[in-house]
């Protein structure tokens, strides 16, 4: 049996679903897997994967995007090497996917290939963001996502935070939301996502669930190192 699998990363605008697929491609690279990471977001002009490519590199991750004078272009373009990737079974590949049903369209040049091979893929939510607040947002969102992208969702990923403001009470929430939406639409959800500058404050178990630290690589381009940095 194959292990290694296609990851498709997906969630709305904010939700930090691009952290999510990095630290994910180092997590398979630290376990010894030959990794890509796909960026695929043509929505949002900051944190996107590509920015992480020369860093991956060293580390032996090939992260592929759009390369030479496109590499920083604010523009929706996907790199050629997508479609190969996506087909390359001997490669743990992860599809970081642009935040809305907008980004969700971009999917689906490529949803023969990802179909052939077989698919996960994760709805990373932040229920303190605009429209995926509740449980009724959240379901919407995920059906527009899976109409416009004809895949079906198959996991949701907790990332509720209030950046600097985070806190056990926070993560809490929206764990108990996320939860409730899992269930009616038996969906896994086991896992939360927490940045390692509050690994000390919100503590694992909550709800049930596991705790995943994150750590953090996306900078916004205004941001100084002295500036609080959040998902």
């Amino acid at each position: 049996m194959n292990e290694n699998k296609l990851i498709i990363v997906i969630g709305a605008y904010g939700s930090g679903k691009s952290e999510y697929s990095i630290n994910l491609a180092k997590k398979y690279r630290d376990e010894d897997h030959s990794v890509a990471l796909c960026d695929l977001d043509v929505v949002n002009p900051y944190f996107r994967s590509r920015d992480v490519r020369e860093e991956f590199a060293e580390l032996g991750i090939d992260v592929v995007a759009p390369e030479g004078e496109y590499k920083h272009a604010d523009l929706p373009m996907i790199s050629p090497r997508v479609r190969g990737m996506i087909l390359k079974t001997d490669k743990t590949v992860i599809l970081d996917v642009g935040g809305d049903p907008t980004g969700a369209r971009a999917l689906g040049r490529f949803v023969a290939e990802i179909k052939k091979r077989g698919y996960e893929m994760h709805f990373v939510v932040n229920t303190n963001r605009p429209f995926t607040s509740n449980n009724i947002e959240i379901q919407q969102m995920l059906e527009m996502i899976e109409s416009v992208s004809t895949l079906k969702v198959t996991e949701i990923v907790c990332n509720t935070n209030l950046m600097e403001y985070t806190d056990k009470d926070v993560v809490a929430k929206g764990v108990g939301i996320i939860t409730e939406v899992a269930e009616e639409l038996n969906l896994i959800f086991d896992k939360y996502l927490v940045l390692d500058k509050f690994e000390d404050i919100v503590p694992d178990n909550l709800g049930n669930k596991k705790r995943v630290i994150l750590s953090y690589f996306l900078n916004k381009p205004w941001e100084q190192k002295f500036i609080y940095k959040g998902i």
